[in-house]
């Protein structure tokens, strides 16, 4: 079913939605490249005029409504920016290629879009940001659209990341303040699972068979702690847990909960629709019936 979604695009047509940021028709939502162009020009500036930051005129000031909203914790300033690409050349050296190809599987990704219309068709569509940061956030939903941190990505997994954070886009109701890690899970986790279901791939490989194969001793340690803050353990946002176990195990679990309320459904577009709109995520962990198979007697 996942991967004949992805031939839908061709025959589904909608019309436009007139908004600042977004639209509904998959086909019109832009992929902004131009902030890639400019980092590497000014890029090329650095030591040319000691005394200036290249990055603060060529790239920050002309930078797109995606490098504005990739400021706040990530690029923070000319300066902070500066001071990575100095510490950390050689990585931007590497990422030079790969990040200008970061268009080359644009058709994967309206392939996607037009799977999520189908499956939700009050989705809308924001314009795609390429940027360069400071190798601290690979992507990120923002109202003004959807942000890729170029140095980060493979252009390979560009149609995963993207429909990741579009899922991200839709959920506008899901609080994203103050979530315990039970909520946090889901919200990340649902968008792993409804971005792969469109896009055909993206959750972490290494991840999922980790937690699959351990899933009932993952669970009793999960239990223990699901109400707590978010950031409070190392099953979020943490590439280096030092409990051992592999990176985003968080993310895996909001996942399979998701997978079994889906797989439950037997309306599965008012499925899409509920988990895209979750209010309570202690109902919708109850509703999906996950934690009953490892009660069974």
């Amino acid at each position: 079913m996942k991967n004949a979604l992805l031939t839908l695009f061709a025959i589904i047509f909608f019309s436009d939605f007139s908004s600042a940021q977004s639209v509904s028709d998959p086909l019109k939502a832009s992929f902004v490249t131009t902030d890639v162009t400019n980092f590497w020009k000014a890029f090329d500036k650095m030591g040319t005029e000691p005394q200036t930051n290249p990055f603060e005129d060529s790239y920050l000031k002309q930078g797109s409504a995606g490098v504005r909203a990739f400021m706040k914790g990530r690029i923070e300033n000319a300066t902070a920016l500066l001071n990575t690409i100095r510490e950390r050349k050689n990585d931007y050296e590497k990422a030079r290629l790969n990040s200008l190809s970061m268009l080359d599987n644009e058709k994967q990704c309206r392939a996607a879009f037009m799977a999520l219309k189908y499956l939700y068709p009050k989705a809308v569509y924001p314009n795609v940001y390429f940027v360069i940061g400071r190798f601290n956030s690979g992507g990120h939903s923002n109202p003004k659209g959807l942000i890729i941190g170029a140095e980060m990505i493979q252009s390979a997994s560009v149609p995963y990341i993207v429909a990741h954070e579009l899922i991200h886009y839709q959920q506008d109701s899901i609080p994203k303040r103050s979530l315990d890690l039970l909520a946090a899970c889901i919200d990340e986790g649902s968008a792993d699972f409804i971005g792969e279901l469109i896009s055909g791939g993206g959750p972490n490989k290494q991840t999922h068979r980790y937690g699959n194969a351990n899933e009932a001793k993952l669970w009793l340690e999960f239990t223990a702690i699901m109400h707590d803050r978010e950031d409070s353990h190392d099953w979020m946002y943490n590439y280096k847990p030092k409990n051992g176990y592999p990176p985003d195990l968080g993310y895996w679990v909001g996942y399979k909960i998701t997978e079994a309320y889906y797989e439950k459904a037997t309306d599965r577009k008012k499925a899409i629709s509920d988990i895209l709109h979750i209010k309570d995520f202690k109902k919708f962990l109850d509703e999906s019936g996950y934690a009953s198979k490892f009660y069974k007697k």
